[in-house]
């Protein structure tokens, strides 16, 4: 049974599991320091982490698996989504709040999958294998546009900004969408989230209605979901895997690991782009 893509309503819903990721890092500047990103990468370099990684590149039959050869490249960078705090006007909260940190893995063949690593305990472990490099991509286009901001998303709408001295300027199609190509002042980017995200914060009567916390699926689909998911880790796909979520939030991951059933996804991509 193929997954197919989430309608945008459900889309969204899911999304909103990144207002409440009950991993989203407290402490933020410690753990996106340069002993954490070393930490992160060391976690989606280990061996058992690159064997799934063959899997993952090899899934489609674009590379044999003994071919995939994955390898990761440059450094861990940390990803930031729309913090639920600042979506609620409370003073002082930042717009957005650390996730996880993210590495780029490539195959022989060209292929690139964004690692998602979180800490638990002591030890960092991978939570998540997307297709792309979006994380690193971004960061480094945010790096250039606005030197010293801080590239967050909003999962919500897969839009990636990047915010600095009250001034938040788009760096893709569907940021420029949502604030225009000139950007907008972060007084101006609080109020159009509010609008729109506002009611369906943590403890709305949205998120009580289980939406925010279950896809807006029924247990079945999420239970194939997880068993086609579990069969791409173990190498027993038959291929037909095509896609188990269409926006990101490291909240809406199940933090399982390598060893267990590994949450894989493709995402959406811009127009134009492979």
């Amino acid at each position: 049974m193929k997954l197919t893509r989430l309608a945008p309503a459900v889309a969204v819903a899911a999304a909103l599991i990144g207002l409440a990721a009950p991993h989203a890092f407290a402490d933020q500047v410690p753990l996106a320091s340069a002993e954490s990103k070393a930490a992160a990468r060391q976690a989606a370099s280990a061996p058992a982490t690159l064997d799934t990684l063959s899997r993952f590149f090899a899934r489609d039959g674009k590379v044999a698996l003994k071919a995939a050869a994955p390898h990761i490249e440059g450094d861990a960078v940390p990803v930031y989504a729309l913090s639920p705090r600042f979506v609620a006007g409370q003073a002082g909260a930042p717009v957005a709040q650390l996730e996880y940190l993210a590495s780029t893995a490539v195959s022989s063949d060209g292929q690139k999958a964004s690692l998602w690593t979180v800490r638990q305990g002591a030890s960092w472990k991978v939570v998540n294998i997307a297709t792309g490099d979006d994380e690193t991509r971004y960061a480094a286009a945010g790096a250039a546009k606005l030197p010293g901001g801080t590239v967050f998303q909003e999962p919500q709408i897969n839009a990636w900004y990047v915010e600095k001295d009250s001034k938040v300027l788009p760096l893709d199609e569907d940021a420029v969408k949502a604030v225009g190509a000139n950007g907008t002042t972060l007084a101006a980017y609080q109020k159009r989230v509010a609008k729109a995200y506002g009611d369906k914060l943590p403890g709305s009567a949205y998120a009580r209605s289980g939406k925010a916390g279950g896809y807006g699926e029924s247990a079945e689909e999420t239970r194939a979901q997880a068993a086609q998911a579990a069969a791409v880790a173990a190498g027993q796909d038959d291929g037909s895997l095509t896609a188990v979520s269409t926006v990101a939030g490291a909240g809406a991951l199940l933090a399982l690991g390598l060893t267990g059933t590994a949450a894989l996804r493709r995402r959406r991509r811009p127009a134009g782009q492979a």
